[in-house]
């Protein structure tokens, strides 16, 4: 049905939610099943559809699962629908009609277009929406990938869902974008997508009970990513340090070792900031006496507390590897946690067992598995890790890195890897578009094992490199994977490929041992160290707009040029923030790389030469290049490089001006380490280029305030020359004369 322009402005002028009646009944076949029909405006751009069965004369209960923020209500029911005539109802910018026999209900835009149909199957056990000719995407991370229309997901969360090897672990979100201008997020119940018809269908795993959505209506991609913000909440800062280079270690040797690794990385002049330690059970020799175990593994750690000081005098972070396994709770203080009914208080008796280790000067935790818990209980240990160390260090922002994770888990700073993949180029592939969907998902802190978990015969330096390349662009920096010294930088050029952990993998492998005399690995590993090391300006500015606007790291090319169909459906390159388009090379033995650049003017990050988007481009790569490409009108900030994140090095901020286009910067800074930021702590400087007039003008942010009364040294760098600023917090407006 497509209403008239007339109907739909008489619509808006006559009804609104105010004016709607309670609801009996509709008709399901040729019975009439009880139920009422809520509809709520949560935004101008989001509706809440809730639909509630009477079982023997009593509403069926909306559970919470701790997805959704606190203050979103359910709407009022609506008036009897057995009429012949739709209900029209004004939400927001949206129109609602609502029909029966069978419930439908379609959004209508301010066009008079219907966006979006949904209609209740007549045994309750489905609703179908529309899809659509362009792509869907979201719904979390792995799975089928790139465009989910065509595919059937289970949302089975773990690493038993699809295609492990290849795809990784499987965190499965509830919310699907259509790249026309909708996104729906299922609230309850659970259930099964089939995207393989031009109606789609969710199948409720539970029929009888409650169906909770969200229709979210705009054209603008930030604005469906702020209404998802505005449904589960934004993202919270991590420490700054998390950005760093994390190298992660499996079987240990002994004291000396563990302590020569870190001094390896400072002599080497290697930047890192954080080692992460596994614990034994899943390897011979760990952090820990056994999977559970909090007690120290003396072989290694005869004493932690001062291993710990010593590592931090050497300004490395300590993060070890902890799982929850229900029958070392057993019989222990700890056996009040149920993770499979999840309960605050619970979970924070489960934190009482991490507290002793903490108090050593643990800096950040790693807890794997949880493929068996429930969504709500995967939700509750994501924000038991984030609450847990506040109660020890509560000016101190915590770190973990998670396995597992559901709708939500942004709102405690989590930390997302994809699993245990295999050391395959088609691995490498297929995490581009993973990394674009789960972004999309509302996750932006996710990364992958560097060089893949299981080692394969395909894995060489050269698949180590071109995997370490894109880890440097992703929010995740970590190398981690058996036979783990492979995983070191300079792990290529020691003729041994490290302690034996294949064996009891299917199709594992370990590479030829001509290719572990390979001395050209560890200096393109520290040139992408370094380089992520200056970029760190860019990207922790990015990370305070993902906490301001929902809006991931890892970006889909539609979420800033929608109106370009080879743009939205582009899944092998991607913006890191908005100003970067990353393409990794993920073909071996690649000498070059095509790619498609978005409408506009591009500029190659390494050589400087310009480029037309709207088309596809080859760039020619060696081992030691992947494409990077920086859109006219850029403003890029970079720093000094720095062994480690909080490293005090004399260097000026550098503004880095693309010309060709007007563009505009927020540069942000805190300490990177508390939460003073929350009372104004932080520092924003505005930078506006205006390309016409060659003028660069800066100002202090409101809000903020300069961190340092001396002064930031600025260098900004246009037109292949360089100018020395000093900003202290007053307007400084600068006119450059140079040749185009």
């Amino acid at each position: 049905m497509r209403l008239s322009r007339r109907e739909v402005l008489k619509a808006m002028g006559s009804a609104s939610a105010a004016a709607i009646l309670p609801i009996k009944l509709y008709a399901a076949g040729d019975t009439w099943t009880e139920r009422t029909i809520h509809l709520a405006a949560v935004s101008r751009h989001t509706v809440r559809l809730t639909i509630i069965p009477i079982v023997g004369g009593t509403p069926a209960k909306l559970l919470q699962n701790g997805s959704l923020l606190h203050g979103l209500e359910v709407g009022p029911a609506l008036e009897d629908l057995r009429g012949a005539q739709p209900k029209i109802v004004k939400l927001g910018d949206q129109t609602i009609s609502v029909s029966s026999n069978p419930l439908r209900i379609e959004v209508i835009n301010h066009e008079g277009q219907i966006v979006q149909r949904l209609a209740l199957s007549d045994d309750g056990g489905s609703v179908s929406f529309l899809t659509g000719d362009v792509p869907v995407l979201a719904l979390g991370e792995g799975g089928a990938q790139f465009d989910r229309r065509g595919t059937k997901d289970a949302m089975i969360s773990g690493q038993g869902g699809y295609k492990l090897e290849t795809h990784g672990g499987r965190v499965p979100i509830p919310w699907l974008i259509g790249t026309s201008g909708w996104a729906i997020f299922f609230h309850q119940p659970l259930g099964t997508f089939d995207l393989t018809g031009p109606e789609s269908k969710f199948h409720l795993a539970s029929p009888d009970g409650v169906l909770d959505l969200f229709v979210v209506i705009s054209g603008d991609p930030a604005t469906i990513m702020a209404e998802y913000a505005r449904l589960t909440g934004h993202p919270e800062l991590p420490p700054l340090w998390s950005f760093g280079y994390l190298q992660s270690h499996r079987t240990l040797g002994d004291r000396e070792s563990v302590l020569a690794e870190a001094k390896m990385f400072r002599e080497k002049k290697l930047p890192c900031d954080a080692l992460i330690y596994l614990g034994t059970g899943f390897c011979p020799n760990g952090w820990n006496v056994r999977n559970g175990s909090f007690d120290w593994n003396e072989r290694v750690f005869p004493d932690p507390k001062s291993m710990i000081a010593e590592l931090h005098a050497g300004h490395f972070k300590f993060v070890p590897h902890v799982v929850i396994e229900a029958r070392t709770l057993r019989g222990t203080p700890r056996d009040k946690f149920d993770p499979a009914k999840p309960n605050p208080e619970e979970a924070a008796s489960y934190w009482d067992a991490h507290r002793p280790d903490f108090r050593m000067g643990i800096d950040g935790w790693w807890p794997d598995e949880g493929d068996w818990l429930n969504m709500p209980a995967r939700l509750v240990r994501n924000q038991m890790y984030w609450e847990g160390p506040q109660i020890d260090r509560p000016s101190e922002r915590p770190f973990a890195l998670h396995r597992n994770g559901a709708p939500g888990m942004q709102r405690y700073a989590s930390f997302l890897w994809s699993g245990d993949v295999y050391s395959r180029w088609e691995t490498l592939k297929t995490h581009l578009p993973i990394a674009i969907n789960t972004g999309l998902s509302g996750i932006p802190y996710w990364g992958t094992d560097i060089g893949g978990f299981v080692p394969t015969a395909e894995f060489t330096a050269e698949l180590y490199l071109r995997w370490f390349q894109f880890g440097a662009f992703c929010p995740l920096f970590r190398c981690h994977g058996r036979n783990w010294t492979l995983r070191l930088p300079w792990g290529w050029n020691t003729g041994d490929s490290g302690p034996q952990e294949v064996r009891n993998y299917r199709g594992s492998g370990l590479p030829d041992p001509i290719q572990l005399h390979n001395a050209a690995v560890e200096p393109i590993c520290r040139k992408y160290l370094e380089l992520r090391s200056r970029l760190m300006p860019y990207l922790y500015s990015a990370v305070h707009e993902a906490t301001k606007t929902g809006l991931p790291l890892m970006r889909a090319l539609w979420l800033h040029y929608p109106n370009d169909p080879k743009a939205v459906s582009t899944s092998d390159v991607y913006l890191w923030g908005r100003d970067l388009l990353v393409a990794p090379v993920v073909e071996k033995a690649a000498t070059s790389r095509t790619l498609y650049l978005p409408q506009g003017v591009w500029y190659d990050f390494w050589t400087g030469e310009r480029h037309l988007g709207g088309r596809m481009v080859t760039r020619l790569v060696d081992l030691e290049t992947m494409p990077l490409f920086v859109r006219a009108g850029v403003i890029l900030p970079m720093g000094p490089i720095k062994q480690y994140c909080d490293e005090i090095v004399g260097g000026p901020l550098e503004l880095h001006v693309y010309e060709g286009a007007d563009g505009k910067l927020l540069h942000y800074e805190d300490d990177g380490k508390s939460f003073n930021y929350r009372r104004g702590e932080w520092m924003g400087i505005e930078a506006t280029w205006n390309d016409a007039r060659q003028m660069l003008s800066l100002r202090l942010a409101k809000g903020s305030k300069m961190l340092d009364p001396a002064g930031r040294r600025i260098e900004v760098h246009v037109g292949g020359q360089v100018y020395p600023i000093v900003f202290k917090g007053r307007p400084v407006v600068r006119t450059f004369a140079f040749r185009r």
